[in-house]
């Protein structure tokens, strides 16, 4: 019989495994189950620290009770299992915070996702998941993120916190501080290699997802019944979304679908916000703001393949190196806009003066499929994300 080959299980393939480590010839098989350690210990008390140089690995058939604040460590790796449930019970004091060299590996299945929600289920019950990287942000060479006051950004436009995939986060969005609430997931100064794909944004009290600067390209994205915005970018974000997928509440309130701006009190700071986003779909309602997508302070952003529907406004298209780069530069390709929409797209200078757009700054395609099959929930998303 074969004795164990593993006696030391590393970092990596803790991640890569989840839960157990497997060594087999042909006679038999031993089985290495991970050890719980830290923070991991006590599910119903769930909170504290994950320190540098630890791996804390938790385990998919207990449910989390986070009664408080996880902080992943500089060093620190979190490794989240499919399947796993955590659920919030004690308002703002409870969030995971990835702080700058810290990794949250949170990987679920389209069968078994992870799941964050609050014990409560109502909106803004609870923090949300907040990760901090060292990739280029436009606010300076040293920065404190709004939500936690943690250090963010850096010179690492690759840069890796980890991974997200599957993963759920439900009722976010408590009040931080005043005017600064949590959104459901925030990325502030995230890297290129951070995979962050299938996620699922459902009922935050405040945005759904924000990227704040960084290099971060992301992939299915639902973000649903958010009472702010449900997809916002700010602060020199260069990446890639694709297949994003946002509607409002069923009463219609909220405010846009997608918000990008480049920087809030500085709109030509470098490096400029410059997402490329295709495969869209942005269902509103008849309350709340009007415009699916606004683009402003400076921003630039291309699009492809986008639906809009129910929205009074589709592209809103503010401030004058916004304008500039978008009108007449066929920054907007295949867009659908439904016949509930009244205007298509807007643009409008720094002073609040209309601007006429220019031919080949927009063309129509009647049949776009948005985010993979027009107005209706993409099959990309069905059952794991909550739409059916």
């Amino acid at each position: 019989m074969m004795k164990n080959r593993f006696q030391h299980i590393l970092a990596a393939f803790i991640i890569s495994t989840s839960l157990v480590v497997h060594s087999c010839n042909k006679e038999d098989e031993d089985v290495a189950t991970i050890p719980v350690v830290g923070i991991a210990k006590d599910p119903s008390n769930f909170k504290g620290e994950v320190s540098n140089g630890q791996v804390v690995t938790l385990d998919a058939t207990k449910v989390y009770v986070l009664n408080g604040a996880v902080t992943v460590k500089n060093g620190g790796k979190l490794v989240i299992p499919a399947g796993t449930r955590i659920v919030a019970t004690a308002g703002a004091a409870s969030y995971v915070l990835v702080e700058q060299g810290g990794q949250l590996f949170a990987n679920g299945t389209f069968n078994s996702p992870v799941s964050f929600r609050s014990s409560t289920e109502t909106s803004g019950s609870w923090g949300g998941v907040v990760i901090c990287g060292k990739a280029p942000v436009n606010t300076g060479a040293t920065n404190t993120s709004e939500i936690l006051n943690s250090a963010y950004g850096g010179t690492s436009a690759t840069d890796n916190s980890g991974s997200l995939t599957y993963v759920k986060i439900e009722n976010a969005g408590v009040s931080f501080s005043t005017n600064v609430k949590f959104n459901g997931l925030s990325l502030f100064g995230i890297g290129s290699d951070t995979k962050v794909e299938n996620i699922a944004l459902i009922n935050s009290a405040e945005d759904g997802i924000q990227m704040y600067g960084g290099t971060v390209n992301l992939s299915n994205i639902v973000s649903i019944g958010n009472e702010d915005d449900a997809f916002v970018w700010t602060d020199g974000w260069i990446g890639t979304a694709t297949n994003i997928f946002t509607k409002r509440k069923t009463n219609g309130s909220g405010n846009a679908a997608i918000k990008g701006l480049n920087n809030a009190s500085n709109p030509a700071a470098t490096p400029v916000s410059s997402p490329t986003v295709k495969n869209v779909t942005l269902l509103g309602g008849t309350s709340g703001e009007s415009k699916a997508i606004r683009l402003y302070s400076g921003t630039y952003a291309s699009f492809e393949n986008v639906v809009v529907s129910n929205w009074t406004n589709g592209f809103s298209i503010e401030s004058d190196p916004t304008v500039t780069y978008i009108n007449g530069q066929s920054k907007i390709k295949d867009a659908f806009f439904d016949t509930n929409v009244t205007n298509k797209v807007t643009a409008t200078s720094t002073s609040g003066s209309s601007v006429t757009l220019l031919s080949n700054t927009y063309n129509e395609k009647t049949d776009a499929i948005g985010a993979g099959n027009k107005l209706g929930n993409p099959a990309w998303a069905i059952g794991w994300s909550s739409l059916q």
